[in-house]
């Protein structure tokens, strides 16, 4: 049960990040900012640094409210840590996921699109 929340919150935190790296492109392409390598890394820090507190703050939610199952004792106790348990440690790897692998994949996947962009011209 907690790997299946688990992989909903880190499938939602991931498309977000995904969506503001894509509008920080747009918004450098459409003021013609994006025509090198180093314009896209700008973007993506951009719209990267956008998601930082709120990825912070959510997974923070997550610990500060999982950490007290953790320490409960009695009835059930030990169904709801082996609950919490997967949570509290799948929300470190996402946490570096989403701020740290999904912008590299971004940015060799645009990479790439750049280069057949500026192909064309």
């Amino acid at each position: 049960m907690g790997f299946i929340a688990l992989a909903g919150v880190a499938a939602e935190t991931g498309v977000i990040m995904i969506i503001f790296l894509d509008e920080a492109c747009a918004r450098r392409q459409q003021e013609n900012r994006l025509q090198s390598l180093k314009d896209l890394r700008v973007a993506i820090i951009e719209g990267a640094a956008l998601r930082v507190r709120p990825k912070i703050m959510t997974a923070s939610a997550i610990f500060l409210g999982l950490l007290p199952i953790m320490w409960s004792h009695g009835t059930g106790a030990d169904v709801m840590k082996r609950i919490a348990a997967p949570m509290i440690g799948g929300m470190v790897t996402a946490i570096i996921l989403t701020l740290l692998v999904v912008p590299s994949l971004y940015l060799i996947w645009r990479k790439r699109e750049l280069k057949l962009h500026v192909r064309k011209y």
